[in-house]
């Protein structure tokens, strides 16, 4: 496992959960080394079936488009290759994290790497932020953005500078030269209340 790489990825579904038989729509990711992004993945998969209007409108992916792309199993498997032997990152990883463990066990894929999400980061780094989802975050941090949010790719590239951009500020906090994805992983352990405790008292 590379410490210096992650993969930060979004999935676009045709619902809240797979359990009730949703299935994604679209995954984008971007690759990051060394805090620059060296590679990117988005496509979108045809579920089988079609989405629902509200879908429609909140992604911006029609009928028409899935109906055009390869099926889900096509895509995972190409996924898979792409993230196999790095560590993972989403906003809302919980989320995203049912939906490539839902998708990966149809075709009997598995992956190597952890997770760890932005979303739970971004509670214990910025507790004074008026909400803690992507976009918000995006205005919040001025980090510039001017794409469409709800897009696999796009999602994923705006949460790989806020993920750059809280290692930033973890870096000055805590007064390190580098920020350990174990440290990230720690830090969405952390309650609130103790983040401060945590940086005083961290040592690589």
């Amino acid at each position: 496992m590379n410490a210096n790489t992650l993969i930060i990825l979004d999935f676009e579904t045709t619902g809240l959960s797979p359990t009730n038989g949703d299935r994604a729509i679209e995954i984008g990711a971007v690759k990051l080394e060394n805090g620059e992004v060296t590679d990117s993945f988005q496509e979108l998969m045809n579920p089988g079936r079609p989405v629902n209007s509200f879908i429609e409108n909140y992604t911006g992916i029609t009928n028409q488009m899935l109906s055009e792309a390869a099926p889900c199993y096509e895509v995972m498997e190409r996924f898979a290759d792409f993230i196999q032997g790095q560590n993972l990152v989403a906003h809302n990883a919980s989320f995203d994290k049912r939906f490539l463990d839902s998708e990966l066990k149809r075709i009997s894929c598995d992956y190597d790497g952890q997770f760890s999400c932005s979303l739970l980061v971004s509670r214990r780094l910025y507790q004074s932020a008026p909400n803690h989802k992507l976009g918000t975050l995006i205005d919040y941090k001025g980090i510039t953005s001017n794409g469409n949010f709800h897009r696999a790719l796009y999602d994923s590239e705006m949460t790989a500078k806020l993920w750059l951009a809280m290692i930033n500020d973890i870096q000055q906090q805590a007064d390190i030269e580098a920020v350990p994805f174990s440290l990230m992983q720690k830090l969405v352990k952390t309650s609130k209340a103790n983040v401060s405790e945590l940086f005083a008292n961290y040592k690589i």
